[in-house]
């Protein structure tokens, strides 16, 4: 029997340096500098700090408890139901999308491409979907995540039924082209992308209880420097280091030099397991949030606060923007509009619009695998992005 070859030193040195040098070392790099210039210093070091106690705390919560639940639900019973009545599939669809995370969209695209469902289920899963962008609201503002996706899966829905009555609709081609296509085995993960995937469970693990504590604190207004009778500022220094420890773990993990990579969480073939996700998922967010922040806070500075107040007079802009942007692949982009959201730079019609046009991950495989599928589906759900965000807009917003 012949056993596979052991990386050689060369190898391993390729493996490094691809990691050291990709699209998501320029995040962490471009921090850095900011932070050693005087002028940016206390800037990026509270929004490091508020990133982290702020937001990573909560996201970290949140995904524990999603995926810890999630990991262990059974739902073969639900998927037999799904499938007795074609309807019954966009329902299950739209309610799959609204879950937070891509995971439920990225299934119903399988089981699309696969020609297991119909491609009304696809429009209403990429309607209603939010992707990772829902985790950051959630965590930070649970009463507007239940109107944007309690609005998103009532869309999500209504599209998929009209898509699949009266629209046209394209064929999964995918199955094909894959039974055609060659097969290859994965490559092992290298050894430095095991190392990174172990320092960043690690440093979760140990953080997850202690972080959520202090940020649990910090949400109520109390002063935890005081509290636990530490020197000023040190929960701050604490925040700040562990914010960018994340965007480097998150940097570092990177397989490739691709968009997708930067843009979306990270699929690997590590060993799955909810903890490792937890972890993955809250670099994601995590360095995305802090991408938002800092080019809100650049343009403050740059442009005085007179740029951003004068947004309340451009809402319908806004929106527009905020679906255009939702056209990109990846949850990356769409973390930034919330977290803009989240710093009062855009009205919640704008949020709205975003999460419905928004397709987060699931548009990767969906692109791959059948992209005339990725194509329809992408403009399909444009267009009740408008209408949502415009309609909350005049409605609510303005009161008509």
């Amino acid at each position: 029997m012949q056993t596979s070859p052991e990386p050689t030193d060369s190898l391993k040195t390729v493996t490094t340096s691809k990691a050291l040098f990709n699209k998501r070392m320029f995040i962490p790099i471009a921090l850095a500098a900011l932070w050693l210039i005087p002028e940016f210093k206390d800037i990026i070091y509270t929004l490091l700090a508020e990133a982290f106690l702020q937001v990573s705390a909560f996201v970290a919560l949140t995904l524990a408890l999603y995926y810890g639940v999630s990991h262990n639900l059974n739902t073969s019973k639900l998927q037999s139901w799904m499938q007795e009545k074609s309807h019954r599939e966009i329902i299950f669809a739209g309610l799959m999308g609204v879950l937070p995370g891509c995971g439920g969209a990225i299934v119903v695209i399988t089981q699309y491409t696969q020609g297991k469902i119909r491609f009304g289920a696809v429009v209403a899963v990429l309607t209603s979907t939010m992707g990772d962008a829902a985790f950051l609201l959630i965590s930070q503002r649970p009463e507007d995540a239940i109107i944007v996706l309690s609005i998103s899966i009532v869309i999500g829905i209504i599209s998929g039924l009209i898509v699949d009555a009266f629209l046209p609709s394209p064929k999964p081609e995918s199955i094909k082209k894959a039974a055609q296509a060659p097969t290859c085995s994965p490559q092992n993960p290298s050894h430095f992308e095991i190392w990174i995937s172990r320092i960043s469970v690690a440093f979760w693990c140990l953080l997850i209880i202690p972080a959520g504590i202090i940020a649990l604190l910090v949400a109520a207004q109390y002063d935890v420097n005081a509290l636990l009778m530490l020197p000023e500022e040190s929960i701050e220094s604490f925040g700040a280091l562990a914010g960018f420890i994340c965007l480097l773990l998150w940097a570092l993990s990177a397989k490739n030099d691709s968009y997708s990579e930067l843009a979306k969480e990270n699929d690997n073939l590590l060993p799955k397991h909810w903890i490792r996700k937890v972890a993955q998922d809250t670099q994601f967010v995590t360095s995305w949030v802090v991408v938002a922040f800092v080019f809100f806070e650049l343009i403050l500075h740059f442009a005085g606060d007179d740029l951003f107040s004068s947004l309340e007079y451009w809402g319908s802009t806004t929106i527009f923007f905020a679906t255009v942007i939702g056209l990109l692949p990846g949850c990356g982009p769409q973390i930034m509009v919330t977290g803009l959201y989240l710093q009062n730079a855009i009205p919640l019609s704008a949020q709205i619009a975003n999460a419905i046009s928004n397709d987060g991950d699931a548009l990767f495989p969906a692109i791959a695998l059948a992209p005339k599928a990725a194509l329809f589906a992408t403009v399909y759900s444009t267009i009740p992005a408008l209408i949502a965000g415009y309609g909350y807009y005049w409605l609510v917003e303005q009161g008509l």
